[in-house]
């Protein structure tokens, strides 16, 4: 499983941008994919997943109603439209994929040992 993220850059605050997640690399058809970050001196934080099965959604309480996830249209690339941004969204942001419909659990340590990651982008936002 190959993933390879795209779309961050530094915007300023209330401002906006669109990440990319490109999957390859596996035949299954029915995976979790989402998004986790890390800002400096924290720890990785998930922030949003999807099934491609059944579409359900998670997000992280902080980000909901600012962020949306979305799957491409042929459920090899997830989407995160991050509007509304704010200083504390500064972060190191990973796509990762876990094979199942595990959306709701993916940001729990029980998938830890399962989840493919990319190698992350970083988005930057100034007050």
């Amino acid at each position: 499983v190959q993933l390879v993220e795209s779309g961050g850059a530094s915007v300023q605050a209330g401002g906006s941008l669109r990440l990319s997640c490109a999957a390859s690399g596996f035949k299954f058809t029915d995976y979790a994919i989402g998004w986790f970050r890390q800002a400096p001196g924290k720890e990785r934080e998930g922030v949003s997943s999807i099934n491609t099965l059944d579409d359900r959604t998670f997000y992280l309480d902080s980000v909901r109603g600012r962020f949306t996830t979305s799957l491409g249209a042929a459920k090899k690339s997830v989407y995160l439209q991050m509007n509304s941004l704010k200083p504390e969204d500064t972060a190191v942001y990973f796509c990762a994929l876990v094979q199942g419909s595990y959306a709701d659990v993916l940001f729990t340590e029980l998938m830890g040992p399962y989840i493919y990651w990319g190698r992350g982008t970083q988005v930057t936002v100034s007050s």
